[in-house]
């Protein structure tokens, strides 16, 4: 049975988890401005939260969170690629705006730019332990808490937060790409998105 109370509960409880910038905010807008592979990317980050939002309602969050070993390494595992993302960043910043479009120009008009795409989408998403604490520990702890017939109002209200947020935070950035593609302004993407990235990776090495 639907509840519209249950499904905002959701929706904003969602939207609060998933609205903070983070590795996956990042890429997108860093995506958008780029204008390539923009939709399978939002297109992605919204089939993984769903598919994660599913996992977690279904009693999936309280396995996870019961293996230490399962969540150390992802924790690991996780820091090392932020920090490698990260560093990557801020070079593109230091180097300019012109070598790094340049240089990713390049990279797209090879075979498998797509799927080369996806896969950092992927990377960023999985290799991620605050996707999973998010989504499929947080969320489903919840959504698990209430009676049976509210809990697929509750997941509806989540995965409708994940699709309205990615496809609206794509439109805006690609909208607005006229300007944040500025050589100044795209610097100060790139810096804080690196910025962004080696902050998460500190966080995830100290709560190892």
């Amino acid at each position: 049975m639907f509840s519209p109370s249950i499904f905002l509960q959701g929706l904003g409880l969602g939207a609060s988890l998933i609205m903070p910038i983070g590795a996956q905010n990042a890429h997108v807008i860093r995506t958008a401005v780029r204008g390539r592979h923009v939709l399978p990317t939002v297109a992605a980050c919204i089939l993984i939260d769903v598919t994660l939002i599913a996992l977690g309602m279904s009693g999936f969050g309280a396995l996870v969170e019961s293996s230490p070993r399962v969540m150390m390494a992802a924790r690991w595992g996780g820091a090392a690629f932020l920090l490698w993302y990260g560093l990557r960043c801020l070079r593109s910043a230091w180097r300019g705006q012109e070598n790094g479009v340049a240089d990713d120009d390049e990279a797209a008009a090879q075979p498998g730019s797509a799927s080369r795409a996806l896969g950092l989408v992927l990377a960023l998403s999985l290799l991620n332990p605050h996707v999973y604490l998010d989504t499929v520990v947080l969320l489903g702890a919840v959504g698990s808490s209430l009676a049976q017939d509210h809990r697929t109002s509750f997941a509806a209200g989540a995965m409708t937060a994940s699709l309205l947020w990615f496809s609206g935070l794509g439109l805006a950035a690609r909208r607005c790409a006229f300007v944040l593609a500025r050589p100044k302004v795209w610097r100060a993407i790139e810096t804080f998105t690196g910025l962004t990235m080696l902050v998460l990776a500190a966080l995830l090495v100290r709560a190892a």
